[in-house]
């Protein structure tokens, strides 16, 4: 949505609003249900403090109060460079085990990703274990970036016993299809999670600050039959991705 239809939007919102409410708490509704009604999409860059000011004619604190109350609820977030975008933080249920994709789509996202190597190589240690096989084994090894609509969330990397995926270059956009193709689609996973700070070559890969934590998710997967098929690493922007599990009594 273009930022006049935005500004004209938030005169709107605020004329209609209890008069009652102070200034700041007027604009901080007025932009949080632009962000509500998708008039304002995730990763959107807020019209600017001045420009705000000048269309709801409204003083600087008023304005900056409204948007540092949204920053604080996790709807904003402000860039290096002043500029202020609506967050784009996403949420992955660890109850269920679905693929990136599936993930994306169901928030209405369009995943993709981006290739760094599809290789035949010998396990590492960690592989080692995870796989439960010997360093003399091969595997094939999938290093990528995922993105939800262009932009890079997370760095995954992934093992599995070659005879699982004998050409890891054959691998198109989705594994799970080749390992379907293949007879060897994981029924069942066992996840742990951790907190790790950025690297340089990882923020850059990212695109994602210098002070960025990671929400590092490994995940075995089993066949029916109790062999696991595949040790994944995936290291989350802990800036944009949020992980969410559902309890029942």
């Amino acid at each position: 949505m273009e930022e006049a239809a935005i500004l004209d939007f938030m005169r709107g919102h605020i004329a209609r609003g209890n008069s009652a409410e102070p200034l700041y708490r007027r604009v901080e509704m007025a932009l949080a249900e632009a962000i509500h009604s998708s008039r304002l999409k995730r990763g959107a860059v807020i019209p600017s403090e001045r420009t705000l000011c000048a269309a709801l004619s409204m003083s600087r604190v008023t304005i900056r109060r409204a948007i540092e109350d949204l920053e604080r609820e996790g709807l904003l977030h402000r860039r290096h460079g002043a500029k202020t975008v609506v967050s784009s933080r996403l949420e992955k249920s660890l109850s269920t085990m679905t693929s990136f994709s599936e993930d994306m789509r169901s928030r209405g996202l369009e995943p993709g990703c981006i290739w760094i190597s599809k290789e035949t190589a010998r396990p590492s240690p960690a592989e080692m274990m995870a796989l439960g096989i010997s360093g003399g084994d091969q595997i094939a090894r999938l290093k990528r970036i995922r993105t939800a609509d262009d932009m890079p969330i997370a760095i995954e990397t992934a093992a599995l016993p070659v005879r699982f995926l004998p050409k890891p270059t054959a691998v198109g956009a989705s594994l799970y299809q080749a390992l379907e193709a293949r007879g060897a689609m994981p029924v069942r996973a066992v996840q742990r999670m951790q907190s790790t700070p950025i690297t340089p070559e990882e923020a850059r890969l990212l695109e994602a600050p210098a002070d960025t934590s990671l929400l590092v998710v490994e995940r075995r997967c089993f066949l029916e039959d109790g062999q696991i098929v595949e040790f994944t690493q995936t290291k989350y922007r802990g800036d944009v991705y949020d992980f969410v599990i559902e309890l029942h009594r």
